[in-house]
């Protein structure tokens, strides 16, 4: 990228950087430019409600605006940046959803098909589809549920464990479906380690292997890798503070675990500028066919207002300017993440906080989508409303999300 201009500023502890290069993307050309300012308010108030850092990074065209506060490391205290990596918790089921796709498009899976075709050990219900994995219809109980019940006695009994697909599955069919497959929205985690196991089984190719070939590396996605069941972060990444269930007691640094029990459904590792790059291909149309993409992006309401709603692997939210963004959340230990971006790509966002079971930082770092796609004048209004509620996916704060 040739840089045209750059303009930094320094708010608070917060250091804000703006990169020009070239005009932005048609589909975000109605939208007012994001408030940074009001971005920086969200983190030093992410901060002051126990994040040790944060960041923002947004890009439009080749016009990107960085700004990160607080601390990367605590023990060394070396300051966040926008270009760390960290665990991105459930961002890793629109990864899932995109390969399986892909597999639909190359005729190797049908969306509408039993789940049980492609599985070596069939799921307790012959009617749930591939579709309702996707889209957290199938039922399927929870087992983070019970695995985090406490906090950091549950974390620290898997943070080494690798497990099986099998042996997660197993977790969740001891116990009885929540609901009729297809009968209604129910987050599980569940769903995309099932859809894990499916793409390995019919592919006979490893889960690592799909991301490193069909995402990527054709992205050029450097800084993004599923490196299980290892358990370190390479290069320059931020830390993860797990706040325990005592908050009287200091939080447990989590950033070294093999999120084994997470996998397919939450173990990639990335960073801000290649999730903005990702989201912004996939709705752009460069991951999937017209027809998968449309699928994927039919969207359902899943909270009382409308303003969320599920596709297949990925959220959409409808902010108080009227557009809806497409991405995910994520919530691992020590990480919250949110991913959005337009409907045409055009302008992409990444937040993150180094925390988690934490539920107030969680919903304060989602008012960074208010002010990165309806500029200042939403982010006025957010300011002097009531603190708005996010809905959980799960009910334990460090399951991803």
């Amino acid at each position: 990228m040739r840089i045209k201009h750059v303009s930094m500023m320094l708010a608070g502890s917060t250091l804000i950087v703006t990169l020009a290069a070239s005009p932005a993307l048609a589909d975000s050309a109605s939208l007012p430019d994001p408030d940074t300012a009001a971005v920086s308010a969200v983190h030093r108030t992410a901060l002051a409600q126990g994040a040790p850092g944060a960041l923002t990074r947004i890009d439009e065209g080749d016009l990107s605006r960085h700004i990160a506060t607080g601390e990367a490391d605590k023990a060394a205290h070396t300051p966040m940046d926008t270009g760390r990596r960290f665990r991105a918790g459930s961002v890793s089921k629109t990864f899932t959803a995109v390969v399986l796709l892909q597999l639909v498009a190359e005729g190797r899976v049908e969306l509408d098909a039993p789940a049980n075709r492609y599985l070596p050990e069939p799921l307790p219900d012959d009617r749930i589809t591939v579709r309702h994995l996707l889209s957290h219809r199938s039922g399927l109980y929870d087992y983070t549920n019970d695995m985090f019940q406490q906090t950091v006695p549950g974390f620290e009994a898997v943070r080494h464990r690798v497990f099986s697909y099998q042996e997660l599955i197993d977790l969740s069919t001891a116990r009885p479906l929540n609901n009729e497959p297809g009968a209604a929205y129910s987050y599980s985690n569940t769903n995309f380690v099932v859809l894990g196991r499916l793409i390995e089984h019919t592919t006979g190719t490893p889960i690592a292997t799909h991301y490193q070939q069909r995402i990527f590396t054709p992205l050029r996605l450097r800084n993004t890798s599923y490196v299980h069941p290892r358990t370190s972060l390479s290069g320059s990444y931020a830390r993860g503070y797990l706040r325990q269930d005592d908050t009287t007691l200091p939080p447990v640094d989590s950033t070294e675990q093999t999120v084994s029990w997470a996998q397919s459904a939450g173990a990639v590792i990335s960073n801000g500028e290649d999730l903005n790059r990702f989201l912004s291909a996939l709705l752009s149309g460069r991951l999937l066919p017209a027809e998968q993409l449309r699928d994927m992006t039919t969207m359902v309401p899943v909270t009382s207002d409308g303003k969320q709603s599920y596709g297949l692997g990925l959220r959409g939210r409808t902010l108080s300017c009227g557009t809806t963004v497409y991405g995910h959340t994520g919530t691992v230990q020590g990480y919250y993440t949110y991913a959005f971006t337009t409907s045409g790509g055009a302008r992409s966002m990444t937040s993150l906080a180094n925390t988690s079971n934490n539920g107030t930082v969680n919903a304060t770092l989602g008012g960074t989508l208010e002010a990165s796609f309806c500029g200042s004048d939403a982010a006025q209004a957010r300011r002097a409303a009531p603190s708005e509620t996010v809905t959980e996916d799960v009910a334990p704060q460090l399951a991803p999300n």
